[in-house]
């Protein structure tokens, strides 16, 4: 006789497990495009790719939307996508840097940015789940609305982090074993992402979610609370990435997170995220973060010109998808 009972909430059914656990070839397979572009970075620009200062640069530019994309992770594996992270960030950076907020500190701007980060993305999260908005209709929306109160608080204007809160500017400039800081920032973002999505019942939750919403429901799952709570986490990562760039800055503006939605969304479906929702890892998203990292810093070193980068991500990002059908084909 078939068991067809509903599998309890905290375990993952055998093939959503299955789906999980191939990151590993495409793991490798990063690794090796990684090792190729730094061979590359050798070959064309000896005297420069490989030296200290450059390999600080490369990580200092991941390590902003890198943390970013460890919240992008989080809402396409449970079957969202988020347009609003670059226009978030523009938003906490430029509240947290108003004279009225630099007035109470660094302590208060940097609790200023994570918490209008955090509520941001929980109102992004409230209109798709109770709302029963489309993600992409509701992150366009909040996209567009975020960059305009941005605009709007500072008038347009780039606003300086006073020397008074020299503290912000000193997670990029204070370096600990040669690193700054807020490279460290990013490590533990990662970190503490992993953790939660491999080994406590959100993560497990969020696989179920993007695999089959219904499914999860019949198992036990408030769909609806647990989509407002991946955004949220989506929003309270683009407020840590507010402060990396106020530090890397040393400013806040509204134009900050120029296109970063693209580079997420890239890097974690480079990583090995389904789009559909319900497999992916952190690691891979991190790895496709390096790779176009890493790009983008032979094309600066070499001369290159911005818009070729552009056509390179796209193209990369089609070759991503078209790899992705093909597998899912195949399985």
């Amino acid at each position: 006789m078939n068991d067809t009972r509903t599998p309890p909430v905290g375990k993952l059914p055998a093939p959503v497990r299955t789906l999980r656990d191939r990151g590993g070839l495409r793991h490798l397979g990063l690794v090796g495009a990684l090792v190729l572009l730094c061979l590359v970075g050798l070959v064309t620009r000896p005297d420069t790719f490989a030296t200290s200062s450059n390999l600080v640069t490369l990580l200092a530019l991941a390590s902003t939307i890198g943390v970013i994309t460890v919240g992008m992770t989080f809402v396409i594996i449970g079957g969202g996508i988020d347009l609003s992270v670059g226009s978030v960030m523009a938003l906490a950076s430029v509240w947290a840097t108003t004279v009225a907020t630099q007035s109470y500190g660094p302590w208060v701007m940097a609790l200023c940015a994570l918490l209008v980060g955090t509520a941001t993305g929980a109102v992004s999260g409230l209109l798709i789940s109770y709302g029963k908005m489309v993600p992409f209709i509701a992150t366009l929306a909040m996209m567009a609305a975020a960059s305009g109160l941005a605009q709007r608080l500072s008038d347009r204007r780039t606003q300086l982090v006073a020397p008074e809160n020299d503290a912000i500017v000193a997670l990029s400039t204070t370096r600990v074993l040669g690193l700054p800081i807020l490279v460290y920032i990013f490590a533990a973002v990662v970190a503490a992402g992993w953790v939660l999505l491999n080994r406590t019942t959100f993560g497990r939750r969020t696989y179920a979610v993007g695999g089959n919403a219904e499914a999860a429901r019949l198992a036990g799952i408030d769909v609806r609370k647990h989509t407002v709570l991946l955004y949220a986490l989506s929003g309270l990562c683009c407020g840590i990435a507010a402060l990396v760039i106020m530090a890397r800055t040393t400013a806040g503006s509204s134009t900050h997170g120029y296109l970063y939605e693209l580079d997420a969304i890239a890097a974690v479906i480079i990583g090995g995220t389904l789009l559909t929702g319900g497999r992916g890892t952190i690691i891979g998203s991190i790895l496709g973060l390096l790779v176009f990292t890493v790009i983008t810093n032979l094309f600066i070193l070499n001369g290159l010109d911005t818009s070729d980068q552009l056509i390179a991500k796209g193209l990369i990002i089609v070759a991503a998808v078209l790899l992705q059908q093909r597998t899912a084909n195949t399985s």
